[in-house]
């Protein structure tokens, strides 16, 4: 770990991590470091800022809070060494290009292990770097759709349905910083560098495991199902204000007797359509269309309120208003405030894991673009000569 970098009593404070992604899978695996303490630098080309620049300021900021930028050319000669050189005195290397192109810039695995051995290099990916397809470009929605998380969603009289963008991104972040850290441990111990590879389609996959496990098992693809044909207690029902409830009581002989007394119909108790299996599910639309008539009596936080005090597991379906205002998300700091380099105090989605002793932080937001070219460089022993020639050379820094 490099000598300069201050320790900030976070877990992993002194770790330097040299963050040559761009979009979203790799750069959130890098931004969850970054959270910890990471020294995080990101690593963009004069000609070829990272292209989530011009997609919105949420999405740049989200994706890259925390990290310190500074701006190299690649395809440069010079600016190629430069990359090497910080590598010689990194931690961890993690990129997202397309399959083959860090190798045909002299930056692939190989080329950085040469330099420091017991670097962990990590590859983000869209299909994994085996197998006949592993060039072909992939981005979020294209994961989704390979894998197969679009064929389980939705009423089967509809098309394949996406979930939001950046499900398969999101995953595939966690599953890439997952890997880093488990490559650490093991430099940790033995001393070995390694390369640590995660994609969109493996993340996908690994997101259905006992789904896809089943199909395995037993043959059989999983139907897509109607909201009427789902089971009437692992379901949704709309209330009079138009919100809705999700319900998830899937042991019916511990929950249909206190659920029946909860919303005022102990007649439903004992009636031999619902009230044991196989019946409650071969009456199920029966029974859906009787619960929709109940919930439309109250409005969505009275239900809410009402039948989770009675110790039933029921929650509020939200939208992003209604979550960024919900008590549980506030009071567990899963949004955070942090200063915003227009010298505002704002707010984002801040790190979901919780540490007791060490907890993490967005210190600062997304760096401007070579905003911390000159300053990093020098922490890695460049002169102020070898900074201007290089700069002279076209090989770092903007246009």
């Amino acid at each position: 770990m490099f000598p300069n970098v201050p320790h900030t009593g976070l877990p992993l404070s002194g770790l330097v991590v040299l963050d040559c992604t761009i979009w979203q899978q790799g750069t959130y695996a890098t931004a969850m470091l970054a959270d910890f303490g990471a020294d995080v630098i990101k690593i963009e080309g004069p000609d070829s800022p990272d292209p989530g620049r011009g997609l919105s300021e949420a999405y740049f900021e989200s994706h890259n809070r925390n990290k310190r930028g500074i701006v190299v050319d690649l395809k440069h000669p010079l600016g190629r060494e430069t990359v090497l050189r910080l590598a010689e005195q990194a931690d961890v290397f993690v990129q997202n290009l397309r399959q083959g192109v860090m190798d045909r810039l002299g930056l692939g695995y190989e080329a950085v292990r040469a330099r420091n051995p017991s670097i962990i290099y990590a590859t983000a990916s869209g299909y994994g770097s085996k197998g006949p397809h592993a060039r072909w470009p992939a981005m979020d929605i294209l994961g989704q759709a390979r894998g197969g998380t679009m064929m389980v969603q939705g009423a089967p009289d509809q098309p394949p349905v996406f979930s939001f963008g950046g499900m398969a991104d999101q995953v595939g972040a966690i599953s890439l910083s997952y890997g880093i850290l488990l490559a650490l441990i093991h430099r940790a111990r033995t001393g070995e560098g390694q390369h640590v590879e995660a994609s969109l389609l493996g993340g996908q996959v690994m997101l259905q495991s006992f789904n896809i496990t089943g199909t395995l098992f037993t043959g059989q693809v999983p139907p897509r199902r109607s909201r009427e044909d789902a089971a009437p207690l692992w379901n949704v029902y709309r209330c009079r204000d138009g919100g809705w409830i999700a319900l998830s009581m899937a042991q019916l002989s511990r929950w249909w007797a206190p659920f029946c007394e909860a919303v005022g119909r102990p007649d439903l108790r004992d009636d031999p359509r619902f009230c044991a299996l196989p019946a409650h599910m071969d009456h199920r639309r029966e029974l859906i269309a009787e619960l929709d008539r109940i919930f439309a009596a109250k409005d969505q936080w009275e239900w809410v309120e009402e039948l989770c005090g009675q110790g039933l597991p029921v929650a509020p379906v939200q939208d992003y208003a209604q979550v960024i205002r919900d008590p549980q998300v506030v009071a567990n700091d899963y949004i955070v405030e942090y200063d915003h380099r227009s010298g505002e105090r704002r707010k984002m989605v801040g790190p979901a894991v919780q540490l007791g002793a060490t907890p993490g932080r967005i210190a600062r937001g997304a760096p401007e673009f070579d905003e911390h070219t000159e300053q990093v460089l020098l922490e890695f022993g460049f002169s102020w000569d070898d900074i201007q020639e290089l700069r002279g050379q076209g090989a770092i820094g903007a246009r």
